[in-house]
């Protein structure tokens, strides 16, 4: 509340109706914190021991309570004033922002002169602090059995953990994942409002070790325009055509599960794992090296829906969540689309809503929508069979034209399917085979049932994947490039798009490329390329083990901030063991250039919040 009575300039438009719900969101990021800074106090409280209820261990415990709880009272206020400066909540990575300063401690005490009343707030909130603790007596223990006190408080020792585990990841579930910066998204309609849900104690511990996003100036913001440059002006002169446009994301769907694209294995006798899909790419448009930007599914989601990779940090986990994006959904939107999202997990998992939201997307449908736990898998969500056809029934009430991403799930350790299944489906070589291979038959099934609907033959599809699998097949998947080697599929019902394009594309490429195709006539901003504009050269990049990897031509270069450290001709050498790095020094200066004027485009405009075109 104090947060927003300093700020209210910056929430103009705010109802108390808007605020109070902003509150009562908070409360759940509140106790994320009050848990974490108490962290210490709660261990010694519970010790299940008599001593415990000493006087002097008492005074050790509230002392310790004013302490941590005073700083993080104090963190909370210092954001009253510094939100003026930077318009998001302070982040871990406060502490390299001023490692530079010299005269830290003057510009401390200077801001405390300066806004003297912020620091008589905070002393406010310790006299209230220390006063309500103080009315709080403890003395005990209340039984005096040994016995009985001492089971009795090692039992209540497990429930105060579970409850503690569970309040700090935000649930119990097992798909629950800790809740972190981007999940306030899911209570805003203005990114600017996660501010006042969030709290600074939350967003700095939850941000440790996550902030690798640095300024840099390798160029000057002249020069690296020219270089590379994000902002997209359509030149396409034709007209815009209403599509509707479905995005398909397979969970782990590695491109070394596929026999089309795998076929000189195995002395030719390979057959993959995929028989529908590899039937749907012989009337569809693929590409020979295709690559996903991260590794996991809340780096796929960003990539192939808003066009934005992961560097280092998930897009997702990063302190720049709440930044202003647009998406297909957000674009498409202003072409009258309807938007939509499926994921058959519990609502909110991995963050998907959250994001999901702050890119625009009308609907989301999950596990709650679904509203049938008989067919729950146990762990992760929703069956893809019954996903999938409870997915093909929605679309088919949608008005036209829409814009709809699917998630699935299934293929997810510990790689169960259907008892149904288990006949049809047999472990592989790898335990997620028949997983690959059930979802596969889903996507068969959805497609059937597709196919009879009116708004089929209107329809782009895209088939990707959210990043490879753990379980790798062949030696090669196991490289640099075959960490991230996934599909990605065009796909119309007239087969207007076909063949296999012997070039590289990556996730980020998805977004322009739709648009592309559809003839959208706007600016708008993605860090991939339209692949149907021959004009821009094609290239991927991903982030792996604080490593950047540019794949461009037949090339393959490393680079760790500073450096090249390596280049592969990365189509012939598929194990990448010859560093061609001083064979070819042109070749390295000319990516290098191109690494460099990319990490700077995300990491600066990441950082100053341009991530969309201003009119």
């Amino acid at each position: 509340m104090g947060f927003y009575l300093y700020n209210t300039s910056f929430f103009p438009d705010m109802s108390m109706l808007t605020l109070v719900k902003l509150m009562l969101a908070g409360l759940r990021f509140d106790l994320v914190s009050v848990l974490y800074v108490n962290m210490l106090f709660i261990v010694l409280m519970v010790l299940p021991f008599k001593f415990r209820f000493n006087y002097g261990y008492q005074e050790f415990l509230k002392y310790t309570f004013f302490i941590t709880n005073g700083f993080a009272l104090a963190l909370n206020v210092s954001d009253f004033i510094y939100y003026k400066f930077t318009l998001r909540r302070t982040t871990a990575d406060v502490v390299k922002q001023f490692e530079n300063e010299q005269n830290l401690e003057g510009l401390f005490f200077q801001f405390l002169v300066d806004y003297w009343y912020a620091l008589l707030f905070w002393l406010l909130l310790i006299v209230v602090m220390v006063v309500l603790y103080n009315r709080v007596r403890i003395w005990g223990p209340q039984t005096k059995n040994s016995i009985v006190f001492y089971i009795s408080s090692v039992l209540l020792l497990a429930v105060i953990a579970f409850l503690t585990v569970g309040g700090i990841r935000g649930g119990f579930r097992h798909s629950t994942r800790p809740i972190t910066l981007s999940n306030a998204g899911e209570y805003v309609s203005d990114p600017r409002d996660i501010s006042i849900v969030l709290n600074t104690p939350f967003t700095i511990i939850r941000t440790i070790g996550r902030t690798k996003v640095q300024p840099v100036n390798f160029f000057s913001s002249e020069e690296v325009e020219k270089i590379y440059s994000p902002v997209h002006y359509p030149k396409d002169s034709l007209a815009f055509e209403k599509k509707n446009v479905v995005v398909l994301i397979l969970e782990s769907f590695s491109k070394e599960f596929f026999g089309t694209f795998n076929k000189e294995k195995d002395n030719g006798t390979y057959k993959g794992y995929t028989p529908f899909l590899d039937s749907l790419i012989e009337h569809s448009l693929t590409y020979e090296y295709s690559f996903a930007n991260g590794r996991k599914s809340i780096d796929g989601l960003p990539s192939v829906i808003s066009s934005i990779p992961s560097l280092g940090v998930p897009y997702f986990l990063s302190p720049y969540s709440g930044n202003k994006i647009n998406s297909l959904a957000s674009l498409l939107k202003t072409k009258g689309y309807h938007t939509s999202f499926f994921h058959g997990a519990p609502n909110g998992s991995m963050g998907f809503k959250a994001f999901m939201n702050l890119a625009g997307v009308d609907s989301y449908y999950g596990m709650t929508e679904y509203d049938n736990d008989d067919d729950f898998d146990g762990l992760w969500g929703i069956w893809d069979d019954k996903f999938l056809d409870f997915y093909a029934s929605k679309l088919n009430e949608f008005p036209q034209p829409f814009m709809s991403s699917f998630f699935s799930v299934s293929s997810h350790h510990p790689f169960k399917i259907p008892d149904v299944y288990k006949d049809k489906f047999k472990e592989g070589r790898v335990p997620i085979s028949k997983c690959i291979e059930y979802t596969d038959y889903s996507l068969k099934q959805f497609f059937a049932k597709a196919s009879k609907m009116p708004w089929y033959q209107n329809t782009l599809f895209v088939i990707t994947a959210d990043h490879t699998s753990s379980n790798a097949i062949f030696d090669d998947h196991r490289t640099a490039w075959g960490f991230f080697s996934v599909p990605v599929i065009f796909f119309t019902p007239d087969q207007s798009l076909s063949g296999r394009k012997q070039e590289i594309i990556q996730q980020i490429d998805i977004m322009p490329s739709v648009l592309g195709h559809l003839h959208y006539d706007k600016p708008y901003f993605a860090y991939g390329r339209n692949v149907f504009n021959e004009e821009v050269e094609p290239f991927a990049f991903n982030y792996k083990d604080n490593i950047y990897q540019l794949f461009e031509r037949d090339f393959l270069l490393i680079f760790d901030g500073k450096q090249s450290l390596g280049l592969y001709n990365f189509k012939q050498d598929k194990m990448i063991t010859n560093n061609l790095l001083k064979q070819y020094p042109d070749v390295v200066q000319r990516m290098e250039v191109k690494m460099k004027a990319f990490i700077q485009q995300y990491n600066n405009r990441m950082i100053e919040d341009k991530l969309t075109v201003t009119k």
